[in-house]
């Protein structure tokens, strides 16, 4: 493999980094208040509300139902409208976002109706305010969960953006596109994979050992 190919992939790391990044911190800045707001409205929850309940859940539920692949395309206009074109690692967190943040507020309405309701109770009972049941009980009480799916979701978003490659999407999909599936230079597409896989892992990884840390330290507390 030349010096070249070797500074390209290094630069698809860096963009595909970039994209994973970038469209994970967004997705859980829309994908956290919609979980909040599914497990607050449920039937269960501190504030039922159904109708609210049911247009989020099929909003969320539409939005993953949409393959990957389609909805880089259908949005296509509204990546243009936001970035200026619809293609390159900066346009592609556009969808990849997008895609993010229904899956995360499945999974972060998972993780917060875990919490034991006795303890959201008791948290009623001495008055406290939603928002605050909502930080120190839900949340806080979640919080190990949420960091494994937290590490789920950018294992997921990494095959997203790797899939994003098929459309000139930049990162490690797009090298194994260009140069591993057209040029037919297995050496590339083996290359790629293997590197992906091994930032799937260190994500992985480095979610399961802080999960292990701060389970470790609720049960010196306890």
């Amino acid at each position: 493999m030349s010096s070249a190919m070797v500074g390209l992939i290094i630069r698809g790391i860096g963009e595909t980094l970039l994209m994973v990044l970038a469209s994970t911190a967004l997705g859980y800045v829309f994908g956290l208040p919609l979980g909040v707001a599914l497990t607050v409205t449920d039937k269960n929850g501190i504030k039922p509300n159904a109708t609210v309940y049911r247009i989020l859940d099929v909003i969320v539920n539409i939005g993953r139902s949409i393959p990957f692949i389609i909805l880089l395309i259908l949005i296509i206009p509204f990546t243009k409208m936001l970035v200026g074109k619809s293609y390159g690692t900066i346009a592609t967190i556009v969808p990849l976002t997008v895609s993010a943040i229904p899956f995360i507020g499945r999974m972060v309405e998972s993780s917060l109706k875990e919490v034991d309701h006795g303890v959201i109770e008791a948290a009623q009972s001495m008055g406290a305010p939603t928002l605050t049941i909502i930080i120190k009980v839900l949340i806080g009480e979640s919080r190990i969960s949420l960091i494994t799916g937290a590490t789920i979701a950018i294992g997921t978003i990494i095959g997203y953006s790797a899939m994003a490659g098929t459309v000139g999407g930049g990162g490690l999909g797009d090298i194994a596109i260009r140069y591993g599936y057209y040029r037919y230079e297995s050496a590339i597409m083996f290359t790629t994979v293997i590197i992906i896989v091994i930032i799937v892992q260190l994500f992985q990884y480095t979610g399961n050992t802080l999960a292990r840390k701060l389970d470790k330290r609720n049960r010196e507390i306890e």
